[in-house]
């Protein structure tokens, strides 16, 4: 018997590893290789006059005419740090409350999937809070710093420990609401693809098959996660840059309609792919290790064998 317990307890561990392992991997890569547009997108937000009239390809133009090559990939180890342990804990824990502490028979499945995601979200962002304080700051502030090795001590010399999450309560505005919305999409976008498209149980399609799937819905989820968590992407942004003291003043200077509409195109050309990349990576990385691709729970498929 305690031999059984023992390689149950490598099984748990080696599963969870390779989810954080996984998460960690794809987020840092995805996130690092979009630098550019992510500086553009905010310095739209920050100067809505100079970069929203042209388009994507002109607003990237201003900034290497401007700044040079360098200046397109402002806060780039940020991004590969910060997003790379926030990916972790994100995917990682995701998969352990929708295995484990929600795994009950009184939760309904969409239920499940909200609570997992919100949960692995709001603590994931607690890493990510001080690494977006940086990377803000570098994109938007030339002169502030170079990246992660100068630009922590600084931040830590003029702010102290508050100026790591004066944006905290805004990151989870923006990201709760987009992990709620984007896990739940991916979930049910999976069981309609196998149902409704391939008319197939998700073990007797090919892994090439499966991949495709999980491709297809998380770009739908993307999308959807990505117009939720707009109005949130622009008020911390704002705090950020101090053109507001509190969120309230930022709703009210950027505006209503603002909220929703600024700086959503290039949003969405970042997150659609980036949140696709990242799935395929995740699953990519899953199928290697000799585990599932993702989507659907435990109690209802034996995927997680402990």
């Amino acid at each position: 018997m305690k031999g059984k317990e023992i390689g149950a307890s490598k099984s748990y561990y080696y599963y969870y590893g390779i989810c954080f392992g996984g998460g960690m991997l794809s987020s840092g890569v995805t996130h690092l290789a979009i630098t550019p547009l992510d500086v553009l997108k905010v310095n739209m937000q920050v100067n809505p006059n100079k970069y929203n009239n042209n388009g994507i390809l002109s607003g990237l133009s201003t900034i290497w005419k401007e700044e040079g090559f360098y200046g397109l990939w402002r806060g780039w180890s940020a991004k590969l740090c910060g997003y790379g342990i926030q990916g972790g804990f994100k995917y990682g824990l995701y998969e352990y409350f929708k295995n484990h502490l929600y795994a009950t028979d009184l939760l309904s499945r969409n239920s499940i999937f909200f609570l997992s995601g919100l949960s692995a979200q709001l603590l994931a962002d607690v890493t990510l809070a001080p690494f977006e304080a940086v990377k803000i700051r570098v994109q938007i502030q030339p002169n502030f710093a170079k990246g992660l090795a100068d630009g922590f001590p600084l931040v830590y010399r003029n702010e102290g420990l508050a100026g790591f999450y004066r944006g905290l309560i805004p990151l989870w505005s923006r990201n709760l609401p987009f992990s709620m919305v984007m896990f739940s999409t991916f979930e049910h976008s999976v069981d309609l693809i196998y149902k409704n498209i391939m008319h197939k149980r998700k073990e007797n399609c090919s892994t090439a098959q499966q991949l495709g799937v999980t491709c297809l819905a998380a770009y739908a989820a993307g999308a959807v996660g990505t117009v939720i968590s707009n109005p949130a992407d622009n008020v911390m942004t704002s705090l950020y840059k101090k053109k507001a003291e509190s969120a309230m003043q930022a709703i009210k200077n950027i505006g209503f309609i603002n909220l929703f509409t600024r700086s959503l195109p290039i949003r969405i050309a970042l997150l659609g792919p980036v949140v696709t990349l990242q799935w395929f990576l995740y699953d990519t990385i899953k199928v290697l290790s000799g585990l599932p691709t993702s989507g659907g729970l435990a109690r209802d498929q034996e995927e997680v064998k402990l």
